[in-house]
């Protein structure tokens, strides 16, 4: 017998527009605590779509929903999703890329600037009653400086914008995928990675973490880098290999480094990463303000409703 309604669960709650808008379709919306509550176990059995934030969602979990059709992802990266299981099973995955390039672009020039100006040693030190830290420790300036965007994608654009017209810097970029005669505004292509990390003053990373991707800022690239320059990754952090960037870090190799991701999330607190005084950390919340949480929850629900009112989702990952 059909149902109703179909259902969407939210084991990690969202923002209202996205919930108002599938509740004004018809659907009948669940948030529960988590893919390990008693009410997930419950509400899985029976549940047409999943509207996934940052939770893990591996092939045992989404075995528990046989009835699923649809994963709105509410961000952009989909590598906490077995998209293995969900081909095989022909479950739709959306995303919401439109959503968050801005809110990630300025966390991610934050970050520059705070490399850039010792903001966060100098923070500890004046706190401490160091005062006379001014004169210990100076920042630089960063007009005339050269940004290297490390993927040209819609973050990658919206930093390189920021920082040439905002911050008079000089950008240049790195992708492997979108083909070197094709010009991107506000930036320079350069036709290696290896160039791109030995000119720039601060390394910026904006790629998806992949089986291609994952580690592939290591050592070798690391060591290419000027002692005075700074890498800020606002983009997955499986991307980095941590051992080496802590051999960097520790060293003095390169100048410090800001992260809004980690390997391991959360992370343990114990990790030596996070006792360096040359690394800035925040906690993958580069996305997470009123304006973008509202826009991801309001263009996960629209995916949701696309798949299941029988249309060509607007951002999908996978295509059947």
């Amino acid at each position: 017998m059909r149902k109703v309604a179909y259902k969407v669960l939210i084991p990690e709650d969202i923002t209202a527009p996205g919930k108002d808008f599938l509740k004004s379709r018809g659907y009948e919306v669940v948030v529960v605590d988590g893919t390990a509550s008693e009410a997930f176990e419950r509400e899985a059995r029976d549940t047409d779509a999943l509207l996934a934030r940052t939770a893990k969602y591996p092939a045992e979990i989404l075995r528990k929903m046989p009835e699923l059709k649809v994963i709105g992802r509410h961000g952009v990266g989909y590598d906490n999703i077995d998209m293995d299981y969900c081909n095989e099973k022909k479950i739709r995955v959306t995303i919401t890329p439109n959503a968050n390039s801005n809110a990630v672009a300025e966390h991610t020039v934050m970050m520059l600037l705070a490399c850039a100006k010792n903001l966060i040693f100098q923070n500890r030190q004046v706190m401490a009653g160091n005062w006379n830290s001014r004169n210990q420790c100076r920042g630089e300036e960063v007009t005339g400086k050269t940004v290297g965007i490390v993927g040209c994608g819609r973050i990658g654009k919206q930093v390189a914008r920021k920082a040439a017209l905002g911050l008079d810097m000089r950008v240049i970029g790195y992708d492997p995928v979108i083909p070197m005669d094709v010009k991107l505004d506000h930036m320079e292509r350069v036709p290696t990675i290896e160039e791109l990390f030995r000119e720039a003053d601060f390394v910026s990373l904006h790629l998806p973490e992949t089986a291609e991707t994952r580690g592939m800022i290591n050592k070798d690239l690391l060591s290419l880098m000027k002692p005075t320059a700074s890498l800020i990754n606002c983009a997955r952090g499986g991307i980095v290999n941590e051992d080496d960037l802590y051999e960097a870090l520790s060293t003095h190799r390169i100048h410090g480094a800001g992260v809004d991701v980690l390997t391991r999330e959360p992370y343990c607190p114990d990790d030596r990463l996070l006792k360096l005084d040359n690394l800035i950390v925040t906690p993958h919340n580069a996305a997470l303000n009123t304006e973008t949480m509202n826009k991801m929850g309001l263009d996960a629900a629209r995916g949701i409703d696309e798949v299941l009112s029988g249309q060509s989702p607007s951002w999908p990952v996978n295509k059947f």
